[in-house]
């Protein structure tokens, strides 16, 4: 029964949630009010904190738990944010904080993927930069209501996603496949639309990195990354989602650690930290009203210059409502207390925040705390994904090039092989194509010497009606070539450029810069079970593709670039 109750409830929306989450009723304000009076000032602060919980730890599953129950009874923190366990662990771990919680709490989730990004019993939605190889804003839309229906089945109020940075930097560190792509309209039309997705189902969306973390060469995950763009340039290409997404409602932003010397100069201070960024851009010029979240302040692009406790002062002088993972809680409320004192911040401005944290709370369904029902969990949160994942790729994948038209045609009747480079002989894509059509199967790993890769090509040789070339299992992020050694791409290049080889690039499609001489080529951007049943559909002449690439990744195949018709009927080139 909850099954067909989630499913309804995907397809089921309200239309107007996305203004809601901070909106000033006499309820609301009655409630945020009421409870406001109940908090001590150092409770208030608390209030404004986001803190980590997983349940998966060297030290074991109830090691976050110890310690987020001493600061929910000493501090009365405000929000947790849930990272790696089962969905039976966190649940559990859910209703425990909750029961034990004086002010119900705000839980969020950095899920871009949904729940399966954090945990291990529920499968993830394919990347961003997939969903952004779509035609349609409405598959979008489809996947944030499905990610919202796994929140609310498990207690979530907060997804921090979409990511709506434009990545216009081939080589970016950190954000890359997150991305939707590198056109703004394409990201702002996406994110937008995923946003609506959750939001419509009582889910409230984040927008991030605000302003932009697209165009960065360094993580700042690990130091201050630097953007030297004029603020013309940054108002016409970065902030451009965020204006559409404010505008269509967006209810939070999340603001990103970055060093952008157009916005403020202040040397090593992060847009996090800037008040130029957080109040006068965000809120006064663009009019955002909702709720603001720091990147995770302990994050190099922060603590490296700023220590934990001064890190969260200045993120509140900044203009920011809930500090993300500050670390050091005691610290952290003892600064902002000085700095109170010392007049830096006021009463009133912790008052303000603390209320629009409480509004929030009240309009996503804080005043009254339902107990998570464990039954079926993972089966309930598992229910939308496959259908919809499949959706999204057969939608996605992306027909880029086919000098042979007549190549595919009639395998049964050829003598064909499969090439796996990077995969294993459990992959469903070699296993498919050798119950289908009896392919011989060869196999190449990553970290192939040349000796390896010309003895494979000279094995193959020209003995083969068709050869069907899967690269699989490379890096997602571009450091080092996607991990894929020179000589591998030097056979892959050299395999590739036969016209009786038909190459499948599973996963990130930036790696197809390397093989401009390839003559039969398809993206496939994700590479999992469900990708390869796609790949397969194609293959057998079932699946038009329909995407385009959401990125250049060449001179020759620029974004937008896809040839949307089966095989036997196309042109060589994609347009």
């Amino acid at each position: 029964m909850k099954k067909i109750l989630l499913i309804a409830f995907l397809f089921t929306s309200t239309g107007t949630f996305a203004q809601r989450f901070l909106e000033v009723t006499p309820e609301s304000k009655r409630w945020a009010d009421s409870t406001l009076k109940k908090l001590s000032k150092k409770q208030k602060i608390a209030q404004l904190m986001v803190i980590r919980t997983s349940t998966v730890t060297p030290e074991g599953p109830k090691f976050f738990e110890k310690d987020v129950l001493k600061y929910i009874r000493k501090y009365n923190i405000g929000s947790i944010c849930l990272f790696q366990g089962t969905s039976l662990q966190q649940a559990l771990l859910i209703n425990k904080l909750q029961a034990k919680a004086k002010t119900p709490l705000m839980v969020c989730i950095d899920g871009e993927t949904g729940l399966g990004m954090r945990f291990s019993d529920v499968v993830a939605f394919p990347d961003q930069l997939t969903i952004g190889a779509v035609q349609s804003p409405t598959i979008a839309y489809n996947v944030g209501e499905a990610i919202a229906a796994q929140c609310k089945r498990i207690g979530i109020h907060v997804d921090y996603a979409p990511v709506v940075d434009i990545n216009n930097n081939p080589a970016n560190p950190v954000i890359n496949f997150r991305s939707f792509g590198e056109d703004k309209y394409k990201v702002a039309s996406f994110g937008s639309s995923i946003a609506k997705g959750m939001q419509d189902n009582g889910v409230m969306a984040c927008a991030k990195h605000f302003p932009g973390h697209g165009d960065v060469s360094v993580d700042s995950h690990y130091d201050l990354p630097v953007i030297n763009k004029s603020f013309a340039q940054l108002d016409e290409l970065e902030l451009y989602p965020f204006k559409t997404m404010i505008k269509d409602g967006i209810g939070s932003v999340m603001v990103a650690h970055l060093y952008i010397p157009a916005i403020d100069s202040t040397r090593n201070r992060a847009t996090s930290l800037s008040p130029n960024n957080v109040s006068k851009l965000l809120r006064q010029d663009l009019g955002f009203k909702g709720l603001t979240f720091t990147d995770a302040l302990e994050m190099k692009g922060v603590s490296k210059f700023y220590p934990q406790g001064e890190a969260a002062v200045q993120s509140l002088i900044a203009g920011n409502d809930m500090l993300c993972l500050p670390g050091d809680i005691k610290g952290s409320i003892r600064k902002v207390r000085k700095a109170i004192r010392k007049k830096e911040l006021s009463w009133a401005d912790i008052d303000e925040k603390t209320n629009r944290v409480l509004l929030a709370k009240y309009n996503l369904g804080l005043d009254e705390v339902t107990k998570i029902d464990t039954t079926s969990l993972a089966e309930d949160l598992n229910a939308p994904t496959n259908v919809l994942k499949q959706q999204v790729y057969k939608n996605a994948i992306t027909l880029l090039r086919n000098d042979n038209p007549e190549l595919l045609s009639n395998l049964k009747a050829k003598k064909v092989a499969y090439v796996g480079v990077g995969a294993e002989n459990t992959n469903r894509f070699a296993g498919e194509l050798h119950s289908r059509l009896n392919v011989d199967s060869y196999y190449l790993s990553h970290s192939a010497n040349r000796a390896s890769a010309d003895s494979l090509l000279q094995i193959i040789g020209d003995k083969y009606d068709a050869v069907i070339l899967g690269v699989h299992k490379y890096k997602k992020y571009p450091a080092g070539n996607f991990g894929v050694k020179e000589d591998v791409l030097r056979f892959i290049t050299t395999l590739g450029s036969k016209e009786n080889v038909f190459s499948f690039i599973f996963g990130n499609p930036y790696l197809i810069s390397n093989f401009p001489e390839t003559k039969n080529l398809v993206a496939c951007y994700e590479d999992d079970s469900l990708m390869h049943d796609t790949a397969i559909e194609f293959i057998e002449g079932r699946l038009i593709p329909g995407g385009s690439l959401p990125v250049t990744v060449s001179p020759q195949y620029l974004f937008g670039s896809g040839i949307k018709a089966k095989p036997a009927s196309i042109t060589s080139q994609a347009h």
